[in-house]
């Protein structure tokens, strides 16, 4: 498990990236195309196009992190557009444990309704599109 304090931004890239690509480059790549600073504390995790791997990259004051992850059976991510999807670090923990993503998946609308406290967010759901 990866512990992420309360409060970090952890931000997914929807869009699917080169897994060639190492920490560096991931980075340059959440400047430029996603208008994100890795090196400003965020937690970026970026997916591959078969939606069964991650890589996770950010700065801890010293140096750029990167955590490859492989999920067995792959997971169920949202369709794949372009643009930044938002997890809390409870969340994070999730994706990184695998957990599964069938109950997770919420629609835009739905998202816009819990956002606005209309509805409670699904039990297990795992993704807040912000």
């Amino acid at each position: 498990m990866i512990g992420v304090p309360p409060g970090v931004r952890v931000l997914v890239a929807t869009k699917p990236v080169d897994f060639r690509c190492g920490a560096e480059r991931l980075a340059a790549i959440a400047k430029s195309a996603l208008k994100q600073d890795v090196y400003s504390g965020a937690v970026l995790v970026f997916r591959a196009r078969r939606a069964d791997r991650i890589k996770i990259v950010t700065w801890d004051g010293t140096g750029l992190i990167m955590i490859w992850k492989a999920l067995d059976g792959g997971f169920k991510w949202p369709p794949i557009s372009d643009g930044v999807m938002r997890l809390s670090p409870a969340q994070l923990g999730a994706l990184v444990e695998g957990a599964d993503s069938d109950d997770a998946a919420m629609s835009f609308r739905d998202h816009a309704a819990i956002c606005s406290g209309l509805i409670p967010p699904p039990c297990g759901a795992l993704f807040r599109l912000c």
